[in-house]
This record gives structure tokens, sequence and C-alpha cells, in this order.
């Protein structure tokens, strides 16, 4: 594959040659077409074909094998995946020999450790068998709290192996917004941790889970174990002694993990995968990541976000090893990870980036093996983007955009076509998608439509009306496709590509976390002196979205602008999550609304002016 060059600047172009390596390569041949978009449009047009490619491409197991693919005999708002078939993707996890690596790991501060496939499948079989002795039966859904582990991660296989459905919550969240998600998700046990160790500092988790008033947990003790509550026990106690254990067959419909995305309201979305979401993920690492046997996937992420599980079925199902740095991921001592562990492709978020190149962090370190890099959460900013690729020679970076209700991407790259800074090349393969202005006709830049159906799309939500949230009042395509909505912006390049322009309804993105304006609005709720306030995403100069309170002050009062900032950061790190920071507040007479007396943020969004100097 060619490198970057002098004059090519952003522009990474694969040679000819290289293509035909790739696991790209391998399904072009295999669809019997000579170029990249002519795969693209047949992995559309043939969707059954393609999934089918997928399935045994990557080796997925079926006990009981499949009807057909797909039956759409529901409509495309209800396609059913692998009709007739049972299975537990789990037993698609485990197909690499056991003496290879499932895990390089390395706590902040601490030594790389290398964990096997055995020794992973034997700690799950362990957690299976505690579970049982427990009282827990499939069907139950059991919540983690807690940072990507060597144990977090059998903790997550081996609810699913026991037929159980993992939820999953962000270690970061404080105990208000981890009582919702236990709730939303009728969680009957929760696995955590009794602190959480960033920055030379510990942060009580237990404590917040207790808070929340959780079900009986199971706690890992990273310093000396906690006062438990009469319900709880400790995980040497949870722990079966080593031993085979069962797996339990589901239909391929069944739900394995509750995950969970803002939409415009303060309560979130229960989005259910179902046991043929991993394979959306792991077909997307397969031939957009070119993820392969034997590689190292680094992307420093939690398992209360999609990247999470994503990161799980991405790597092992590709029968890879996957890379987890137990700790702040922003500074020098993991991008030392990311040499040490010798990663062959990391993924990254783009305020990560931006951190590093500010404090040089990746001086001196040497990232020759990785092929390629992947960027997804936010906007990228092409300079940061450019940085990046220099950091690993000349590496192209696969910009990745999708969600939570799609199991992975809907639009993404390929080293299959010359990868831009900060741009898409090809709309994720097995799917489709069309732009529409306010009108509803086919532009260049405005709305970003999906066209179902894929394995992966979500088809129930738990507590709102799936139709009502990505189909109602939706208009058809220019053929008449169904669409569904999925509420991004979107630019089309003239010279090909298309550029990310952030939310087009009232959530945001901030440092790769999806978070609605209504739940930063309601952590403020408590400041004093403030009436009103509205949250928006601005991106001045395009890249990472920042986060601007627009606010009323009681009897129109002034307000010290400063002090107002770090007691609505106050509220916002107690309520919400501290890792929301605030760039600016706006202070205004009154907020500009519709007849029917909503907030149009729209408007605030565009008419934002970034102080001057910007404030600390």
């Amino acid at each position: 594959m060619k490198s970057l060059t002098p004059t090519t600047g952003a522009v990474w172009t694969p040679a000819p040659e290289s293509i035909a390596g790739t696991n790209i390569g391998w399904l072009m041949r295999h669809a019997g077409v000579s170029s990249y978009e002519a795969l693209h449009a047949w992995s559309v047009q043939h969707r059954e074909s393609y999934w089918a490619a997928v399935i045994e491409r990557l080796g997925i197991r079926c006990r009981v094998p499949y009807d057909r693919v797909v039956d759409l005999s529901g409509g495309m708002e209800s396609p059913r995946w692998l009709p007739g078939a049972s299975l537990n993707i789990v037993e698609s996890c485990f197909t690499a020999p056991v003496d290879s690596p499932a895990i390089i790991a390395q706590a902040a501060g601490g030594e790389l450790a290398v964990v096997t496939v055995g020794e992973l499948k034997s700690l799950s079989d362990r957690v299976v068998l505690g579970l049982t002795r427990h009282g827990f039966r499939p069907g139950d859904a059991l919540a983690v709290v807690m940072p990507m582990t060597v144990e977090c991660v059998a903790i997550y296989l081996g609810i699913l192996q026991a037929g159980c459905v993992a939820v999953s919550i962000a270690d970061s969240f404080r105990p208000r917004e981890i009582a919702t998600r236990l709730r939303l998700a009728d969680a009957v046990g929760v696995f955590t941790q009794d602190v959480l160790r960033r920055g030379g500092k510990t942060h009580p988790l237990y404590a917040g889970v207790k808070e929340a008033e959780a079900p009986p947990a199971i706690v890992i003790p990273q310093e000396t174990t906690p006062a438990l509550r009469d319900r709880d026990c400790e995980w040497g106690d949870f722990l079966a002694e080593e031993g085979s254990s069962p797996v339990v067959l589901r239909d391929p419909s069944d739900p394995l993990n509750i995950l969970f995305s803002s939409g415009t309201t303060g309560e979130p979305k229960v989005i259910p995968w179902t046991q043929t979401t991993p394979i959306k993920c792991a077909a997307d690492a397969h031939f957009h990541q070119d993820v392969r046997p034997g590689d190292v996937v680094v992307w420093p992420t939690n398992i209360g976000w999609m990247m999470g599980p994503w990161l799980i079925f991405a790597s092992l199902i590709n029968r890879a090893t996957m890379g987890l740095y137990d700790g702040a991921p922003t500074g020098r001592e993991f991008c030392r990870f990311v040499q040490d562990s010798r990663a062959t492709m990391l993924g990254v978020v783009p305020s990560l980036v931006k951190a590093w190149r500010a404090e040089r962090a990746t001086e001196g370190l040497d990232w020759s093996e990785i092929r390629a890099f992947s960027s997804t959460g936010e906007c990228s900013d092409a300079r940061d983007m450019r940085w990046l690729m220099e950091q690993g020679g000349g590496k192209p970076v696969i910009e990745y955009c999708g969600g939570t209700e799609i199991g992975g991407g809907y639009i993404a790259g390929t080293l299959a076509m010359p990868c831009v800074a900060g741009a898409f090349n090809t709309p994720a393969l097995g799917l489709d998608f069309v732009i529409l202005d306010e009108a509803g006709d086919p532009a260049e830049t405005g709305e970003l439509f999906l066209v179902p159906p894929s394995i992966g799309m979500s088809t129930r939500l738990l507590n709102k009306d799936h139709h009502e949230a990505y189909f109602a009042g939706v208009p058809r395509g220019p053929r008449g496709e169904v669409l569904r909505r999925h509420g991004d912006q979107m630019e089309a390049l003239p010279g090909g590509g298309w550029h990310a322009l952030g939310r087009s309804d009232d959530t945001m993105n901030l440092g790769g976390i999806k978070v609605s304006s209504a739940e930063i609005e309601r952590a403020l709720q408590s400041v004093e002196g403030v009436t009103e306030t509205a949250a928006v995403a601005v991106s001045p100069g395009g890249g990472p979205s920042l986060l601007v309170i627009y606010a009323v002050c009681a009897n129109g009062s002034p307000t010290n602008k400063n002090s107002l900032m770090a007691a609505m950061q106050s509220a916002i790190r107690r309520e919400l999550n501290p890792l929301f920071r605030i760039h600016d507040v706006v202070l205004v007479e009154s907020l500009p609304r519709t007849a029917s007396n909503k907030v149009m943020r729209r408007i605030l969004r565009d008419q934002y002016l970034p102080p001057s100097p910007v404030l600390p």
C-alpha cells in the first residue's frame, strides 16, 4: 500500500497490487467484480448474498442452520435475520487456537500481560457457572458497570454464553444515571469494581452503584474489598471452580445486550442488540478496518458505549487480539502501550488525537506496526487526522460513523480507494443512504437517511415506539425506497466522498459520547440563579463538537460568567458525567422558541460566536 508523500498531503492512495491482499480483495473476487464501486453496489443489490458470504467468511457458528438469510415478509421495518437458526454468538468468539493471544492488557503504571484464547474461555466459563450457582437464569438482565478490563470482557461473554442479557452502563455515569439505566433494563444483578483508578487517583465506583440502589452486585476489589451490602458478594466468592460450562442456545432475534442512546428527551432510548448484531460489528471490522487473524486491535472505549461490545466482537470473531489499556488514554503512557502492544489497527476519537497532538505524546515512539487507523464518535478535524496519519508513517485513517441502533457503521472508509483525512469514502458494505434537503429532495448537503434492511439495525426499542423513532414522517427515497431516520447531517464532496456535519436533532457527540440537550439541561436545573438553559454543540472551524450553554438568569440580573460556568460544570460532573466539558456559557435575556414553545436550538447553534479570548 502506498504511504503519504509530501506532495499528497492528507491523501493516502492504495497501490493496485496491494488491494488483492486485503479482505476487500477477497470479497471482490468472491462477488466477481473488478472495482470497489461495483462491490458496494453488489452488497446492497444482493444483500442475502453479501451477508451469506460474511457469515461463511467469519465462520459464524449456528448449531441449527438458518432457513435463509433474511425474511422480509413483515416489511423493511421488521426483517427476520437467519430465521430457523439456533446459536449463541459467543461460540463464534472462540474459534482461534487456544494458545493464541485474545487480549493484551496493561493497567496504568503496570506491565503488559497476555491472556490467551484458552484462558479467556476458561474465565468466561467460570462466570457462566457462577451465574448458575447464584440463581440467575437465561433471559435475566445483568448490568456491567466497570472499565474495559480482562475481567470485564470475561464477564460480558459469560453473561451472553449463559443466555442472559448484558446491560452496558458506562463507569463514568453518576448514581442517578446508573439508576435510570438499571430501571429501564429491568436489571436483576450488576458487576462492578470497588474503585476506578485514573490519573494516579482512585474514584469510587461501587459506592455509586450502591447509591443507585442497584440489585445484587458482584464486586471486583482493586484495593481492599469495601463493606458489602448483605445481598452483594465479592468476585472471588462469585467465581466457580474451573470447568466446562453449558452454552445456552438462542433464537437469532433474542436480545443479548441492552445499550442506551440519547434521543431528544431526557430519557435514553433502550436498544437491544440481538444474536446477529455482532455479525455486523465483525463484518465492518473485517472489510472496512481490514482486521485479520493475528492482528492487534486497540480502541480505547468502555463497555457502556457501543464501541466496547463492538471491540470484543470485531477482534475475537476475526481471530484477532484486542489491546486493553486500563487508564486514561490521553497521555504518553497510552501511546507507549500502542507501541508495546504492537497494535496493527488503532481506533480513536478525534478529541483524543487533538490531545496527543497538543501534548506531543507520540514523539520518539514507533507506531510502524499500524496498518490503519480508524476514527469515530465525533466529526474529525482534517488537520488532526493528517497528523495522525504521519505518526504511523503515512498510514490511512478509516473514518467510521454509525450508531448503537445500527450495531456498527453506515458510512466508512475502504482501503480499496484513496483515503482523505477527515472524510468518508464509502457507505458501509451492505448498506446505502440518501441525503435529502428540508423539502425531502435529494441534495448534496442535508439530512442523511438510511436505506434498510441490514444485519445490526434495531427493529425495536424497549421503552419507545420504534416506528415513531425511525420511520414515522420520513419521505420515500428517490426510487421509492423505504427510508430510516438517523439524525446526522452530511455533505457530499465535489471530488467524491463525504464530510460529517454533526447532528440534525437535539443530540450531540461530546468526546465520542452521545448525549441529548435535554439530559444536560436537566442536570443544570439545580444551578442557583438560572431560570432556563439550552445546551448546544458547536464546531467552529470544524472538528469535534464543543458544548455551549445558553443561560437565562433569574430576573435578568447580571451574573459573573466564570463563576456560573464553574457552577454548571460542577452540576454536570455531579449529576451526569464528568467527561462532558463546557466550552462556553452565553448569557441571554430569553431563548428563541417556536409557536408551540419549543426551544429553537438550531438558531442558537447557528448564531454562536466564539468568545475572544476563549474561556479556560
